[in-house]
């Protein structure tokens, strides 16, 4: 599949997607990380340094997805690494209101969305998790690292006792606070590693990695709501919506709705990237290319 990009005309181009989106039966979402970046959800600079300098400054690492992959020496510091980044982009507030503008665009429509996100940012904007297909895992899961069985469990729970133990706070909209005074640990006790009860291994998040990912009830579940959805539109007016997906797994959302849009003459292919909005020459003349931060996009859309 040869990808290439199209003359965009900024103002012509959000009228267009407005009146689509308007005009549609349907609208699939396909979301990917530039949708959470443009949220606020960004694993650098002063949101990385209010959270992890004191790592960077042991390991000389300075954002946090180099900090999911460090070795460190103590299952102590990974967890306290883990902690704080599973609660920050997790259990925290979202910054900016990028997931309620699209919600606000498109609830009045028959929609699903489909992400490689794992930040579950969907339904903290208020998105019906019926309608929602998370493929790579979810922040707030644990799984048996083995796995030894097909399960997932809620962490919520043990991942605010780590993050305590380590001398944080939690505000009233779940921020993580330094108290006055007292210094940050960077280890979480042994009592507090998550540990699988049924053979006792270690548990891990559950995040598509390899092959001993959980698939689990309400993944599978999930799934086969999107492919009912899809079956059931199809042939109709359908907007594949695809928002900030790059080409890390491009066969879970940009190939197959760039495939579904030229299967249906009626369809519309739209995407919104930062500086990568790609199409194909079959369907050019039903694409909708615009680059440039999604958040500002869909409020200049949600103005006309």
């Amino acid at each position: 599949m040869e990808l290439m990009k199209i003359k965009s005309n900024y103002p012509d181009d959000i009228r267009r997607l407005k009146d689509a989106l308007e005009e549609c039966d349907a609208v699939v979402i396909g979301a990917g990380a530039g949708l959470s970046t443009s949220a606020g959800l960004i694993y650098t600079g002063e949101r990385f340094n209010r959270y992890f300098s004191d790592f960077a400054k042991r390991y000389g690492f300075q954002d946090m997805y180099s900090g999911g992959f460090y070795p460190y020496p103590e299952k102590g510091e990974f967890w306290a690494f883990w902690s704080r980044y599973i609660w920050i982009n997790r259990y925290s507030s979202i910054p900016r209101r990028v997931y309620e503008r699209l919600l606000d665009l498109v609830k009045e429509k028959d929609h699903f969305v489909i992400t490689t996100n794992v930040d579950h940012c969907f339904q903290k904007a208020g998105f019906d998790k019926k309608r929602l297909f998370y493929t790579q895992g979810d922040y707030g899961l644990f799984q048996c690292s083995k796995p030894c069985h097909q399960k997932t469990y809620d962490n919520k729970q043990i991942i605010t006792s780590m993050v305590q133990s380590q001398g944080y706070e939690i505000s009233e909209d779940n921020e993580l606070l330094i108290p006055e005074g007292k210094k940050i640990r960077m280890e979480v006790p042994e009592e507090l590693f998550p540990i699988c009860p049924i053979c006792g291994e270690a548990m891990t998040m559950n995040l598509r990695s390899d092959d001993r990912f959980v698939e689990d009830e309400g993944w599978h579940q999930a799934a086969e709501n999107y492919g009912e959805f899809l079956r059931r539109h199809e042939g109709l007016r359908i907007v594949f919506l695809e928002l900030g997906v790059g080409f890390n797994t491009p066969a879970i959302i940009k190939i197959p709705f760039i495939n579904m849009t030229a299967q249906n003459d009626k369809a519309v292919y739209a995407c919104l990237n930062f500086n990568e909005a790609y199409t194909t020459q079959e369907i050019k003349e039903r694409s909708i290319c615009i680059e440039g931060d999604i958040g500002k996009i869909l409020s200049d859309m949600g103005s006309l």
